[in-house]
C-alpha cells in the first residue's frame, strides 16, 4: 500500500523555504542581520588570507591550516546566505529541487571538512611540542598539502553519501521546508517514506567524523598540557599554556556548532543563535588569530630548544 502511495506521488520541481514566515512580504531585518555578518565574515577571512599569504613569517603548517579555515568559512558562509538574503528582501521563498540538492551537497561538504583542519592543527600542535626534532619532517609543506586535499577528499565522499540518501526519499508534494536553507533534519522532517535507514546514516557518518577527530584532538592536547607542566619555568608553562589555549578554544566553539547541529533535528526559525552558528561558525577566529600571530614568532623558533632546556 504504502509502495502504491510513492508510486503515485508526484515529482516535486521546487521547495519552499519558509525561514522566518510564510508570508509573500519581504522580512527586511532577517535581510539587514544576514547581510551584515555575511559582510562581516567575508572581509574578516579574506584580510586573514591576504595575511597569511602576503607576510613570509606566517608560512608556516599553523598559519597555513587557519588560511584553508578561512576559506572555508568564506564557503560555508557563501553557500547559506546569499540565496537566504534574496528570499528574504524579494519575498520569494521557492528554491529549485536540484539548487536545493546542490545547496545540501555543499553545506555537508563544507561542514564535514572543517573537522579536519582542526585536527591537523591540534597534530601540528603536538608534533612540535612533543616530538620537536622532528618537526620539519612531519608537518612538511607536501604533508599539509596531502592533509587538507585528503579533507576534501574525505567530506565530499560523506557529502555524495548523505545527499544521495537524503534526495532518494519520496516527498510526495509536501515542499514546505521550516528553515530557510536546504539542511537535512528539516528536509527528513517533510518526507512520506520511512526515514530510519537515512537518520542513522546520517548520524553514523556525522558520528564517524565529529567522534574520531575530537577524540585525536582531546588526546593530542592531553599530551601537549602533560609536557608543558614538565616545563620547570614558570614563565615557560604560562608561555605555551597561552598559546595553545587558542587554538583549543577554537576548536571547542567549532565542535560545538557541528554537534548542535548533529543533535538539532528541529531548528526553529525564531532562534537568532541558530542564524549565528549557521551562517557564521567562526565567529571568533579573526580574535583567536591575531592573538597568536603575536607569539609565532618567537614560539616557533624556539619550541625544540626551550622544551629541551627546561625538561
Amino acid at each position: 500500500m504504502e509502495t502504491a502511495r510513492e508510486d503515485n506521488c508526484t515529482a516535486l520541481t521546487e521547495f519552499i523555504l519558509l525561514g522566518f514566515g510564510s508570508g509573500p512580504a519581504p522580512h527586511i531585518v532577517p535581510f539587514v542581520v544576514f547581510l551584515v555578518i555575511y559582510i562581516t565574515t567575508v572581509l574578516g577571512n579574506a584580510s586573514m588570507i591576504l595575511l597569511i599569504r602576503a607576510n613570509s613569517r606566517l608560512h608556516m603548517p599553523m598559519y597555513f591550516f587557519l588560511m584553508n579555515l578561512s576559506v572555508l568559512d568564506l564557503c560555508f558562509t557563501s553557500t547559506i546566505a546569499p540565496i537566504a538574503m534574496v528570499s528574504f528582501l524579494a519575498g520569494r521563498k521557492a528554491i529549485s529541487y536540484n539548487g536545493c540538492a546542490t545547496q545540501f551537497f555543499f553545506f555537508s561538504v563544507f561542514l564535514t571538512v572543517e573537522a579536519f583542519p582542526l585536527a591537523a592543527m591540534a597534530h601540528d600542535r603536538y608534533t612540535a611540542i612533543c616530538n620537536p626534532l622532528l618537526y620539519p619532517v612531519i608537518m612538511s609543506k607536501w604533508v599539509c598539502v596531502q592533509l587538507v586535499a585528503g579533507s576534501y577528499f574525505g567530506g565530499c565522499v560523506n557529502s555524495k553519501v548523505q545527499t544521495g540518501f537524503t534526495f532518494s526519499l519520496h516527498y510526495c508534494g509536501l515542499n514546505e521546508i521550516d528553515h530557510f536553507f536546504c539542511d537535512g533534519p528539516p528536509l527528513i522532517n517533510v518526507v512520506t517514506s520511512d526515514t530510519y535507514v537515512n537518520n542513522l546514516v546520517m548520524f553514523t557518518l556525522f558520528g564517524l567524523v565529529i567522534g574520531r577527530t575530537s577524540l585525536f584532538v582531546l588526546i593530542s592536547y592531553a599530551y601537549i598540557i602533560s609536557t608543558i607542566l614538565r616545563i620547570r619555568s614558570a614563565e615557560g608553562r604560562h608561555k605555551h599554556l597561552s598559546y595553545n589555549s587558542s587554538e583549543f578554544i577554537l576548536w571547542v566553539h567549532s565542535f560545538h556548532v557541528c554537534t548542535a547541529h548533529l543533535v538539532n533535528f528541529s531548528v526553529p526559525k525564531e532562534s537568532g543563535v541558530c542564524v549565528l552558528h549557521l551562517c557564521h561558525p567562526h565567529d571568533e577566529s579573526p580574535h583567536l588569530q591575531s592573538k597568536e600571530q603575536r607569539g609565532e614568532r618567537s614560539l616557533g623558533q624556539n619550541y625544540g630548544e626551550e622544551i629541551f632546556e627546561k625538561l
